[in-house]
């Protein structure tokens, strides 16, 4: 198996494929029209990739199978151009999930000592110490999380070991398991806003929470409140973040921003960094010796399981329900051309297949198909498979609900 890397990746990572039997070229700083080039060029079967965006143009042009994004979101990647054309993406969930909790929690207590603002008055010689010994301190404040993936989780132990009560919302959150977290669940982000002192974004970026946290979210907020985002900046209106910052004095941690470059390095002219009330980190949350490692492993896995089975941990791209109306059990004798037998007149009749899988049992001598079809056969059509095919020893047609 052919595998482009197109980002950093861990050595141990591209030690891990090469002992998986993968050829690897490693090209960190391939991006946009170079990418396309180097896909062309290259035909790769697997592209990995961590901040790089992937194109439609970039999955037309080569012969890719299965693109990885060693990390947890996707968003950089057209995921609905890859299901045309049947590429598979994958993506390494939970495998940093410390590393931004640890970043969440930096930000917060930056923002409470004011870190950041006590350099740079020491690096230009300036002693503060009647400003900076003002801190409200973390002990009791109660945290809000939005979200409560596996990063939330991680929030949640940290939050105990400080002291600090917390209460949370998200869509599968349920008073079952906000009971087994510790943790009092709200029903609306609004309310998390409204009763917390310090309020963390982690939920993933899909188009019901593009814009979540808006300008009701931030009226919602306590004045002086903390906000901190280190999950996606799409998910957070960013006007109505700035006009909270400076109309309701709430202090913002962030880790990612509406318009962020599409490099490793370049340029950031956004005017919200220079906001006085808001610490600002480079999109980093992942970006720690451990979590990278832990990726770097996650990724090999995933394209050795592929290439030995042809299946794909964490895929991301396969339909949760397909067309299917009806499953077609066929009972056979494992011999060849049986299952040709049956999907020749399926055909004819303009019925389409969506999923099979034909199980053999002990001995090989018979085996179960499962059918998964768009529409239920002609009873003619039935009958004629059951009458026409001496190895087929039953049908039975089910409806799917």
């Amino acid at each position: 198996m052919r595998v482009l890397i197109a980002d950093k990746f861990e050595q141990s990572g591209r030690d891990g494929l090469e002992a998986a039997g993968c050829d690897y070229a490693y090209q960190p700083d391939a991006k946009d029209e170079s990418l396309v080039e180097a896909i062309a060029h290259y035909r790769p079967d697997a592209l990995v990739v961590r901040s790089t965006k992937v194109t439609e143009e970039m999955i037309a042009v080569g012969s890719l199978k299965l693109i990885v994004r060693a990390g947890a979101g996707y968003n950089t990647i057209d995921v609905a151009a890859a299901s045309r054309r049947g590429v598979y993406v994958s993506n390494c969930p939970g495998k940093n999930s410390v590393a931004v909790a640890e970043l969440a929690f930096a930000l917060i207590l930056a923002l409470d000592r004011r870190v950041a603002d006590n350099v740079i008055q020491l690096r230009e010689g300036k002693w503060n110490k009647k400003e900076f010994s003002k801190a409200r301190g973390l002990y009791g404040r109660t945290l809000g999380l939005v979200g409560t993936g596996q990063i939330g989780r991680e929030m949640v132990t940290r939050a105990r070991a400080f002291g600090m009560p917390v209460v949370a919302w998200s869509r599968s959150l349920t008073e079952e398991r906000a009971a087994e977290l510790g943790v009092e669940r709200r029903d609306h982000p609004r309310d998390v806003a409204r009763d917390s002192d310090i309020v963390s974004v982690h939920v993933a970026l899909k188009p019901e929470t593009r814009g979540l946290i808006d300008a009701d979210f931030f009226a919602a907020m306590r004045d002086g409140a903390y906000f901190i985002n280190t999950a996606r900046g799409e998910v957070v209106d960013q006007e109505a973040l700035r006009r909270a910052l400076r109309e309701k004095n709430i202090r913002a941690g962030l880790d990612v921003f509406a318009a962020e470059p599409a490099g490793s390095s370049g340029e950031f002219t956004d005017d919200i960094a220079r906001e006085p009330n808001l610490y600002g980190t480079h999109h980093v949350g992942a970006s720690t010796d451990q979590a990278q490692e832990a990726i770097a492993a996650e990724t090999v896995r995933i394209i050795q399981t592929f290439k030995e089975t042809g299946r794909v941990p964490n895929v991301v791209n396969l339909a949760r329900r397909s067309p299917a109306t009806r499953t077609l059990v066929v009972r056979h004798r494992d011999r060849p051309g049986v299952l040709a037998s049956v999907l020749g007149p399926l055909r004819a009749a303009s019925i389409n297949v969506q999923e099979m899988e034909n199980i053999v049992f002990e001995g090989a001598e018979a085996a179960v198909a499962r059918i998964n079809l768009d529409a239920a056969p002609p009873a003619d059509t039935l009958a004629r498979l059951q009458d026409e095919n001496e190895d087929i020893i039953e049908l039975s047609l089910l409806e799917i609900k």
